[in-house]
């Protein structure tokens, strides 16, 4: 039986795209044995449980900032203790930031056990590497790049990273949809239950995001873009996060209360009929890892609004703009979606209005060719067998 240590800030019921692509893998993946340290964000969570395939090893006693700063010592303590008992075949790393325990176990302590590192950064690269307070330890960091066994990263953009931080080549294995979820067929009541909690009529051409409500998801970007359009349409925005009291203060600011729905947290499982009930799904990011969020939409069955940013691009192709070809998407791939501009209002306001004057025929070809391309790429049970390949 091989034995794996994981590496992650944040697990289960913290949830983001990183938290998610660890547990749909380890739930798939037979013949592993998966431990994790992470942080214990509250005093109510266990400091050691078992979630699916994974028993995790929670440190600290809640999430402040010096907590966070502590993660990495005790995080060192946690592995160092599991380590001498268990006797890990192999580490992973999960973000770029839990190279530090690794980095540091290896060049104190003399642990040279093998790790595989994956890149899911949904920030830009100056953010992750340049800040102030990051530059004092970019050796440490370039030293886990380059020590690493394997990189594995969520798009092609992100594998260019690894080559900058000194190793020779990433592997690409993306984020993946559930499809038993996605593809599930919701009563009338569900779906007319989500519409309820919207406050759409008949008329209304919804739009819906569900992302983080930070600076890099470019939320603000289409509440600034509502005036432009007509006033049945509605965003419905899906999730928390720390920019969440600015955009209530902007839509306040904009009058536009009545069309700017904020739902806040809403579990993974129950997002669906909100997706199923919305025409139109949008994210202006600023920057992007992958963007899971586009890729559940497509499975879902709506047209997808995007920025050509980051790995983005690796799915979204929108033959009217220039910016979408990369080697994962081929330049002879169909139609899956609409690129708009980042941070230009009025391209947004035009590329929906685009959108939501597509025929049926227009609509269904494209959104045939997004869920046929998730099907083929993006199933977690292929990203899976793929992951098991690295990680045994």
């Amino acid at each position: 039986m091989t034995r794996i240590l994981i590496f992650s800030l944040a697990y289960y019921p913290i949830v983001g795209g990183a938290e998610v692509a660890i547990k749909e893998i380890t739930d798939r993946v037979s013949g592993i044995e998966f431990d994790m340290v992470t942080m214990r964000f509250e005093e109510s969570q266990k400091t050691i449980e078992k979630i699916g395939n994974v028993t995790v090893y929670r440190v600290g006693p809640n999430s402040s900032y010096l907590n966070k700063i502590l993660f990495i010592p005790r995080a060192i303590t946690m592995a160092m203790g599991l380590n001498s008992v268990k006797k890990y075949d192999r580490f992973w790393a999960v973000m770029t930031y839990m190279l530090f325990p690794i980095s540091l176990m290896r060049i104190f302590w003399g642990n040279k056990t093998p790790y595989v590192l994956t890149l899911q950064d949904g920030d830009p690269f100056a953010r992750v590497f340049k800040r102030p307070h990051i530059l004092p330890f970019l050796p440490l960091l370039k030293y886990g790049f380059r020590n690493a066994e394997k990189v594995q990263t969520i798009s092609t953009f992100l594998a260019g990273w690894a080559t900058k931080m000194g190793f020779s080549e990433g592997v690409v294995i993306p984020n993946g949809v559930d499809f038993s979820l996605f593809e599930k067929h919701f009563n009338s009541d569900d779906l007319l239950g989500a519409r309820k909690v919207i406050g759409a009529n008949d008329k209304d051409v919804v739009l819906i995001t569900t992302s983080r409500l930070t600076h890099k998801n470019g939320i603000d970007t289409v509440i600034k873009a509502l005036p432009l359009l007509p006033p049945n349409f509605i965003f419905v925005v899906v999730g928390v996060g720390e920019e969440e009291k600015k955009l209530k203060d902007l839509t306040k600011k904009l009058m536009l209360e009545e069309r700017v729905k904020f739902l806040g947290f809403i579990p993974h499982d129950r997002i669906v009929p909100y997706l199923k009930t919305s025409n139109i799904f949008i994210r202006c990011s600023r920057s992007e890892g992958m963007g899971n969020s586009f890729i559940e939409a497509m499975a879902v069955g709506i047209p997808i609004i995007g920025t050509p940013v980051g790995g983005i691009v690796d799915f979204l192709k929108d033959p009217s703009t220039d910016s979408t070809s990369s080697p994962q998407a081929g330049s002879g791939q169909a139609q899956t979606g609409f690129m708009c501009e980042a941070d230009n209002i009025k391209n947004i306001s035009e590329v929906v209005q685009k959108v939501a004057s597509l025929s049926l025929e227009q609509k269904t070809k494209i959104i045939t060719s997004a869920k046929n391309l998730v099907k083929e790429k993006y199933d977690w049970t292929l990203i899976a067998q793929n992951m098991a390949k690295i990680l045994g």
